[in-house]
């Protein structure tokens, strides 16, 4: 009975592996292979930049000084004052008599109708009079004066509809800083490495561009404006195809962001996220639940298999084949999206990342979230 226990631990072990392994080989490995040139062509394409800002008046002094020094020849800034209570009003308009070009559009809330970020994101792309749009959100802040420049740049292909750019969380110590930056690095290897095989299904609405006539065709949000979240992820799983979507990496096209300092404001965050999954497509739920249980139950057999001695010594080898096909494969990507640190603790980050990924995923399967922020 003890052999039998061991051969069926030891052949489930054997098939989360290969689920495991498979992806990481044969399409994670291909965003290796993916560079970009440093060199940047005098640009022409006009490019409306949007942001959609809730009680943001303390982020919105540094990041609007900020877009609007962007060396980029032709461009507008259109800011959504998303109803607001704190002292964004004012601040736009102290701004706005510093910076004439900026435009500002102000929603406010209705007593019949609770509004959340799309819509706000809609009265944003509406303002805007060019067809390129370029998103980022008021916390955020890019890495270099390029950076419309480098996500302008695939726009130069008119079959390019969509842009997915990166948006890293600052480094600031601590434990839960450390889990998110790993779970950021994860989730863009995963959705930058489907992208380049021709699959895309997520994009992050801190650094993200698409086309004005993509957004209309297809009628905006309006098949899930009744989700609080997904402005992002949800309307690039709707739109994206084969050939329309580009990806960009150039770390002057990186835009970052302020992680989440407590506990509860991450969960709450999470929470929303993982609730708009559950609406993505049937194909890329299925790749991305594979992907998420397969992971936490590689790590159960494989603690299950160290209770028996033979058992034992297959999982540790199975263990560190997976480990050094990871290091192999995300050396060079963890290096690229700021995560260099990271790697030295990736098997108790990687088991604590599948961990909250199933958990979350159960949350957002079963609750709704009322609030985008």
């Amino acid at each position: 009975m003890d052999i039998l226990i061991q051969g069926v631990l030891v052949a489930l072990l054997a098939i989360f592996f290969i689920f495991q392994l498979v992806p990481l080989l044969a399409r994670q490995n291909k965003l290796n292979k993916f560079s970009q040139a440093d060199d940047l062509p005098v640009l022409d394409i006009p490019i409306s930049v949007i942001v959609s800002a809730r009680n943001e008046a303390k982020n919105l002094k540094t990041l609007v000084p900020n877009l609007l020094q962007q060396l980029y020849p032709q461009f507008e800034l259109v800011i959504v004052n998303d109803c607001s209570i704190d002292e964004s009003k004012w601040v736009l308009e102290d701004l706005q008599a510093q910076y004439p070009s900026l435009k500002i559009v102000t929603v406010t809330e209705s007593r019949n109708y609770k509004t959340g970020k799309k819509f706000a994101v809609t009265m944003g792309i509406k303002a805007a009079k060019y067809d390129c749009l370029l998103f980022t959100d008021a916390d955020c802040i890019p890495a270099s004066e390029n950076w419309i420049s480098r996500m302008a740049l695939h726009f130069l292909d008119p079959e390019n509809q969509i842009v997915l750019g990166y948006s890293p969380y600052y480094k600031t110590g601590g434990f839960l800083n450390s889990i998110i930056r790993f779970e950021t690095i994860k989730t863009a290897i995963n959705y930058f490495s489907a992208a380049l095989k021709g699959n895309a299904y997520m994009g992050v609405g801190r650094n993200l561009a698409y086309r004005k006539a993509l957004f209309f065709d297809n009628k905006g949000f309006a098949s899930h404006m009744h989700i609080m979240s997904g402005d992002d992820d949800l309307f690039i799983n709707e739109t994206a195809t084969k050939y329309n979507t580009a990806i960009e990496l150039h770390p002057d096209s990186f835009v970052y962001s302020e992680p989440k300092s407590s506990v509860l404001a991450w969960f709450r965050q999470k929470r929303r996220h993982m609730g708009a999954g559950k609406f993505y497509k049937a194909r890329h739920k299925r790749m991305l639940g594979a992907d998420a249980l397969t992971g936490l139950l590689f790590y159960v057999s494989f603690f299950m298999c160290l209770a028996f001695q033979y058992a034992a010594y297959i999982a540790i080898g199975l263990f560190i084949i997976r480990w050094l096909c990871q290091v192999l494969v995300y050396r060079k990507q963890f290096k690229r999206l700021e995560g260099r640190d990271l790697r030295w603790f990736l098997p108790f980050y990687d088991l604590v990342y599948y961990l909250y990924l199933n958990v979350f995923g159960l949350i957002g399967m079963f609750t709704k979230s009322m609030r985008w922020k």
